[in-house]
């Protein structure tokens, strides 16, 4: 099941036609499988109390903008924009890289001003922001640590006391990974304990930049369970259409050139609305059509002995490589090895990250040849 999700992950992320109407079918098996992956990861997590901690309501209205307008030098990120958020509202802003949609979140928290036009904020508002530049966390805390900020071992969670290494389980960790620095987790567990932290912490305005970036997919689904629960306000900064089409209410849309538009929905739902708004400016030429040659060599029906050697490779090295990664965790978590031996807990660790690398590597390397193993077998 795992290895076929991941396929069907990699064509739904990548696949050229994987958003094109003829492939909805396999778009529906794709979101039935993942509802059995994470019935079964449930199953396996048993029962768990996580949650978002809210620190009561906030006023009705969370942000009214009117006229918004911000440049930085010649370039235009923002001319003319309007809107209100209200509370329990959950905004995407969405655009390509660049096109100010950080900026705009600065703006609409009053961390940056305007050009012209007016911000204003509602009242009782508490708010949590994980940034994707990861910049809260520093190297040396232990990842225990920076889930008890105050000190003891408990974390509250809706009002709750847990204990911090059950509430670290919820995110994944292992206990020996609760007593690890920062700097030894891989970007995705940085990741993972951010918004460990921040879903701890009481707030009524979860400001969430890139919170998909880097995450595994049990973390992915677990944080949708999450926010689907969350009784406060939401704002969310996404490249993930799938997972804003979950859990928006409305989308923001920046396009890098001034425009800024807003719909209901997630992301389809803009789409479907304004299907030009990020087409570059200008008249759009025909494109050249080249005619088709005369003759074309056979096509192959499998893939040549080398390559499926190497997928015999990597399909060995995705058992073995998570195996040496349990087992460098198990060394980096032994009690007081970062203090007694500080040279050898900084070659484990790069142990970890380059065997982390690898796996990275070899996964992604083993759904290339497994699409086009697959396209080669069906002739496509």
């Amino acid at each position: 099941m795992d290895k076929q999700l991941e396929r069907e992950e990699y064509w739904l992320q990548r696949g050229v036609t994987g958003r094109r109407a003829r492939n909805e079918g396999r778009r529906r098996a794709l979101m039935d499988l993942r509802k059995a992956r994470a019935e079964r990861q449930k199953e396996a997590r048993g029962d768990m109390m996580i949650g978002l901690a809210s620190s009561g309501l906030s006023g009705k209205r969370v942000v009214e903008v009117k006229d918004l307008a911000k440049s930085f030098g010649d370039r235009t990120l923002l001319k003319g924009f309007s809107t209100r958020i209200l509370r329990g509202d959950r905004v995407a802003i969405v655009g390509p890289n660049g096109a100010g949609k950080t900026t705009l979140v600065k703006l609409l928290l009053g961390d940056l001003p305007p050009d012209s036009g007016s911000v204003q904020l509602g009242a009782n508002l508490d708010m949590a922001y994980i940034d994707q530049s990861r910049i809260a966390l520093k190297p040396d805390m232990l990842l225990r640590d920076v889930l008890t900020p105050l000190g003891g071992d408990q974390v509250m969670v809706r009002g709750k006391p847990r204990h911090v290494n059950a509430y670290a389980k919820d995110f994944l960790f292992t206990e020996s990974q609760i007593r690890q620095p920062v700097k030894s987790l891989s970007g995705g567990e940085r990741n993972r304990l951010l918004l460990a932290r921040a879903l701890a912490t009481p707030a009524n305005l979860l400001v969430l930049d890139e919170p998909t970036n880097d995450l595994d997919m049990d973390t992915l689904d677990l944080l949708e369970d999450v926010l689907a629960d969350y009784e406060g306000t939401l704002l969310l900064v996404s490249h993930d259409r799938d997972f804003i089409d979950r859990l928006a209410t409305s989308t923001i849309a920046l396009n890098g050139r001034g425009d800024a538009a807003e719909t209901p929905g997630g992301w389809q739902d803009f789409l479907s609305q304004n299907p030009d708004f990020f087409r570059a400016e200008g008249p759009r030429s025909e494109p050249t059509r080249t005619p088709p040659p005369k003759s074309r060599p056979p096509k192959a029906v499998k893939l040549s002995y080398k390559d499926q050697r190497r997928l015999q490779e990597l399909d060995a090295l995705l058992v073995n490589l998570p195996a040496t990664i349990v087992d460098l965790e198990a060394r980096l978590g032994a009690p007081n090895l970062y203090s007694a031996a500080p040279s050898l807990f900084a070659d484990l660790t790069r142990d970890l990250e380059r065997t982390r690398a690898e796996l990275t590597a070899a996964e992604e390397e083993w759904l290339i040849r497994q699409m086009d193993q697959e396209t080669l077998e069906k002739g496509d």
